[in-house]
């Protein structure tokens, strides 16, 4: 899926929220709603981009960016090794049915 804004954008957004919020003494809130006006998205998308910064940072509590990617990638193996379990499965069965047919000669 293509991402609608580009990672240099993210960058300039979240250092304007945590510039305007350090200037102008305000809450992350009204930085954040103040930002996303100024540059016209979400208020939900810039709050999200923030939040996950704090949290890898170690300053929030949560999911750091890699432990998902790690969480991400474990679910797609876990997926990729169910389905050659089940092919295996249908596999041994077939061969097994294979042995128990009486042969003739």
């Amino acid at each position: 899926m293509p991402k609608k804004y580009s990672a240099e954008f993210k960058e300039r957004a979240i250092r304007m929220v945590l510039d305007h919020q350090g200037q102008e003494k305000s809450s992350r809130a009204a930085a954040v709603r103040a930002v996303s006006q100024a540059l016209g998205m979400s208020r939900e998308t810039l709050r999200g981009w923030t939040r996950q910064v704090e949290i890898d940072a170690g300053t929030a509590a949560g999911q750091t960016t890699d432990e998902r990617e790690e969480i991400r990638r474990l679910r797609r193996e876990n997926a990729e090794l169910r389905r050659a379990n089940e092919i295996l499965k249908t596999a041994s069965a077939f061969f097994a049915a294979e042995l128990d047919r009486p042969t003739t000669k």
